[in-house]
């Protein structure tokens, strides 16, 4: 046996039902989830498995919703795709694949929430960059009119949780992929906030368009400074679950307060 493997965690099914109700997951919970599945250790059947275990904890009159962003389907300047020459953007804006939320693959949001989007059941919301996939009772509530400008402000799906009393549930991950943030970000009145124009290629009565539309500029620099000072003011507890450290958050106090962090802290 490789060594290595030999000092992971083994999880069945019915041990990630158990580790995560041990730690606070409960049936009716509306939940955003952020996850590493490598840092669990070995799951036994993978992505599926992590879904199966958590849909059923929070039952049928719980939720679950997952980054699904696109990232890569926006302007080539803004460096989404690495070091290209830059004599390559313009066939980029002329030839990136329009957003569908049915067949366009989730950017950098791990294998689990690629599975997610395509779980039976799943709802996706339509924008072309910062989608989010949910599964379960309120799932078309909060994907539905994800507006192309306002990304992540009132209204958007993480409000919408927000309005809900959701969770966050961090598997393996830290608050710099605590995509919640960004909605503090919205509500915070600190003097560095920005607008800025972003870019995609979106489908308009049937036809292929790159579409420039101007949003809030999100910034994560802080992220995990201000998750470092949460976690000590609110006593966040740091669970186990197989080898990954996992939280899980109140949306409504964590955001409220990250709110005041940012008007204090933030230029």
């Amino acid at each position: 046996m490789n060594e290595k493997n030999a000092t992971k965690a083994c999880l069945t099914k019915d041990d990630l039902v158990d580790r995560f109700r041990g730690i606070g997951l409960r049936e009716g919970q509306a939940v955003m989830v952020h996850t590493s599945l490598s840092r669990l250790g070995f799951v036994i059947g993978g992505a599926e498995t992590l879904i199966r275990a958590l849909l059923e904890i929070v039952g049928p009159e719980g939720t679950l919703m997952m980054p699904s962003q696109t990232w890569k389907n926006l302007d080539p300047s803004t460096g989404v795709h690495g070091d290209i020459p830059t004599d390559w953007w313009p066939a980029i804006r002329d030839h990136w694949p329009a957003y569908d939320k049915e067949t366009t693959p989730a950017v950098g949001m791990g294998v689990v929430a690629e599975v997610f989007r395509k779980w039976p059941g799943a709802h996706r919301s339509d924008h072309p960059a910062r989608s989010v996939a949910a599964v379960g009772k309120h799932a078309a509530y909060l994907t539905e009119d994800h507006d192309l400008r306002n990304i992540f402000g009132e209204g958007s799906p993480l409000d919408k949780l927000y309005g809900l009393n959701g969770y966050v549930l961090l598997i393996g991950v830290g608050y710099d992929k605590n995509t919640s943030l960004h909605l503090a970000e919205t509500r915070a009145d600190f003097p560095g906030k920005k607008f800025v124009g972003e870019s995609s290629a979106i489908r308009i009565d049937g036809r292929r368009q790159w579409v420039t539309y101007t949003t809030q500029e999100v910034d994560d620099r802080d992220f995990v400074r201000l998750g470092q000072e949460y976690d000590r003011e609110a006593n966040v507890r740091i669970h186990k679950v197989g080898d990954a450290d996992v939280r899980l958050l109140a949306q409504r106090p964590f955001i409220d307060w990250a709110v005041s962090w940012m008007e204090r802290n933030r230029a």
